[in-house]
Parts: C-alpha cells; sequence; structure tokens
C-alpha cells in the first residue's frame, strides 16, 4: 500500500468504533468528511455541537458568533476555559482553536459577526445543514428562512432551565420554524436564560437530540429520521414527541412546489438588520451603531476616547474593546461596529450610553470645539 493509500487507512481508524455502527459505516464516514456544517452560534447548544461534529469526522465547519467569553458561560459552553474568559477570547475564534487541536483534519472557519438579515444569506451558502446554537426567536427564524430559501436542513434546538427541545426541519417535506411558531410578533412568551436559568445538562440533551438527526441526514439515513419535535426535561425525566407537520402549500418560505433557491415574496433578506437586540441571559443589549474599528490606529483612538470619558479600559484585543463607564455600564465594542451594553435595561437607554462614550465626538465635545 503506497503512503497515501496507508494516510487514508490511519485516518479512517480514528473513526473505527463509529463506522462499526451498522447505519454509518465506512460509506456514512466518508460522507461526513464531504459535508459541510455550519453552526449558528456557539454557546451552550453550539460548543456541544461543533464538538459532536468535529469528533466525528465533518470535514468543514462553519462557526458563527458575535460574542465573547465570559466567566458566566464556562458551567456549560464546553469548548472554553478560564483563560478564555480572562482576555474575553471571541467565541468563534476559541471554539476553533478547540476544534482544530481536536480534529486537525477538519477545515473550520470562524466568523466573528452578527447573524443578520444581511448576511443570513451569505452564510448558509455552501453548506449541507445549519445546526442553530442560537439563543433569540429573531435569529432562528432568520436561519429557518434562509435555510429553506436554499433548501438545506434546519436542525432547531432551544434550552431553558431544565428543559431541551430539538427538531431537525427538512425544506419540501417538513413545515417551516415560521409556520410552526409564527413570526416574531406571533411567538408565544416562553421562560428564557433570564427568568428560567438554565443547567448545562439540559443543553447537553438539547444538542444531543440535534446532533444524532444531523448525523443521519449527513450520512444518507433519511428512512431513520424521527421528523418529530422532542421536548425533553432532564430534571424530571419526561420525554414528549409532536409530530411535524407537512410543508404548507400557502407559506412562501416551505410551500413544496417552490424551487430551492427562489426568492419567496416578502423575503426578509430585503429588511434591514435591526439596530438594536436585547440578548437573552445577559441583562445586555446589542447596538449596531453602524461604525467599524479596521486598524490598530482607530482601536488605539477608540481606547484614547473612552479613557478621556472617564472609562475604564478591561480588555482589549484585535476584535473587541471592553470597558466600564463612570456609571458602571459595561461596554463590548467589537471591530464590526456592534456594541453590547450590558447595565441598560431598554434599548434608548443602550443608544444613549453609545453616543455618550462610543460616538467618536460628543455634543459637549463638539461645543467646547466650538468654542
Amino acid at each position: 500500500m503506497g503512503s497515501a493509500g496507508a494516510a487514508v487507512e490511519v485516518e479512517l481508524s480514528r473513526y473505527d468504533r463509529q463506522m462499526r455502527f451498522a447505519p454509518i459505516g465506512e460509506s456514512g464516514q466518508r460522507k461526513l468528511e464531504a459535508s459541510t456544517v455550519l453552526v449558528a452560534g456557539v454557546g451552550a447548544l453550539g460548543s456541544s455541537l461543533a464538538q459532536q461534529m468535529a469528533r466525528a469526522g465533518v470535514g468543514r465547519l462553519r462557526l458563527v458568533d458575535r460574542d465573547f467569553v465570559e466567566p458566566d458561560n464556562l458551567h456549560r459552553q464546553s469548548l472554553y476555559d478560564e483563560a478564555d474568559a480572562a482576555s474575553s477570547a471571541p467565541k468563534a475564534l476559541a471554539a476553533a482553536a478547540r476544534l482544530r487541536a481536536i480534529n486537525g483534519a477538519a477545515s473550520v472557519e470562524p466568523r466573528v459577526t452578527d447573524l443578520s438579515a444581511a448576511n443570513a444569506s451569505e452564510l448558509t451558502a455552501g453548506v449541507d445543514l445549519v445546526l442553530d446554537g442560537t439563543d433569540n426567536v429573531e435569529t432562528r427564524l432568520l436561519l429557518s428562512d434562509a435555510c429553506f430559501r436554499r433548501g438545506i436542513p434546519f436542525a432547531y434546538g432551544g434550552a431553558t432551565g431544565s428543559s431541551a427541545s430539538a427538531a431537525l426541519l427538512v425544506p419540501g417535506e417538513t413545515a417551516c420554524l415560521r409556520c410552526l411558531i409564527g413570526g416574531e410578533a406571533d411567538a408565544a412568551p416562553t421562560a428564557n436564560c433570564d427568568t428560567a436559568g438554565i443547567i448545562g445538562p439540559a443543553a447537553d440533551v438539547a444538542a444531543a437530540l440535534q446532533a444524532v438527526e444531523a448525523l443521519k441526514w449527513l450520512t444518507g439515513n433519511r428512512e431513520a429520521l424521527r421528523r418529530t419535535w422532542i421536548t425533553a426535561d432532564v430534571w424530571r425525566f419526561a420525554l414528549k414527541e409532536t409530530r411535524l407537520p407537512a410543508a404548507r402549500t400557502d407559506c412562501p418560505f416551505c410551500a413544496p412546489d417552490r424551487g430551492a433557491g427562489e426568492e419567496p415574496p416578502g423575503s426578509r433578506f430585503a429588511a434591514a438588520p435591526p439596530d438594536t437586540v436585547v440578548l437573552c441571559g445577559r441583562d445586555t443589549i446589542q447596538v449596531a451603531t453602524g461604525r467599524t474599528v479596521e486598524t490598530d490606529r482607530e482601536a488605539e483612538r477608540l481606547k484614547e476616547r473612552l479613557i478621556r470619558r472617564g472609562c475604564a479600559i478591561a480588555a482589549a484585543n484585535r476584535y473587541l474593546v471592553r470597558a466600564r463607564t463612570p456609571e458602571g455600564a459595561s461596554l463590548a465594542i467589537f471591530a464590526d461596529g456592534r456594541v453590547l451594553v450590558r447595565g441598560a435595561t431598554e434599548p434608548a437607554d443602550a443608544w444613549t450610553i453609545c453616543l455618550k462614550y462610543v460616538s467618536e465626538e460628543t455634543m459637549d465635545e463638539k461645543e467646547e470645539r466650538v468654542r
């Protein structure tokens, strides 16, 4: 056997126990190697999902996350450690580094960005399946819309308190997420991390339910798909399955006769991204300022500006600057122009804080310059 053949055998031997599982086998393993998966959000769900995909041998992983690692992430987000939290490492980058150490043969593409209506189409391009690791209805609906538009499966997942839920939504077969829960305004209010907290096992169970359906799809075991919405309470050890409805003929996203890639009427991809987003479980509001910090010099000017206005710099790296205002609000200012404001309860308050501390020139400074 030549050196190339030997290398292939050594690589495949890594997955020996997985290939011994009859539904996967060597054929399924090669399909995993040829697959590209988007993990949207690498927090509690996404950490587990990304790790399972890398360990299973998925060839290409695209990681999208807008956030950085904090100490209160560590009890449930398995890819990160205290050093990541201390350095305010962007989650997508920290996760990518761990995954490359887990499986050096996998191609891992980290994207430190906010998944929005402006980039959902681009971020889902060229992938075979999307794994939902997000924490809010708006982004999940965007992902579902993007997946059904492109004709690729969307593996929904959620975890709150001790409850886990998951469902694989398949274009042309099942209803889309928008049909199942309604739009942002229609979705019924539910408990979230702010009100109910979360325990690690709930996130791990949700991710496991998502991952096993993803493996079925990617390895060609379509007949084994559950085609159900599964809800489990790991504290009470309760499990419920509900059969997913078929795609609706009157839905612009999941109608079976709509071709993959066809733009639905009234598509959300034409909508502008929101200026502010309230983040789950964080007492934090994200503000999209539209002003990027692209060079080291711009980052230095930003830090100088914050210090001049009375802020204390907590951390800084090439992707973000963290600071605390004199009033006690915490700011995380990303290179792409997003600002996470912790300590503001209303979007208007978050905007005011950004105008006061992040803008290039405040009204007071402008008046002083004019004088």
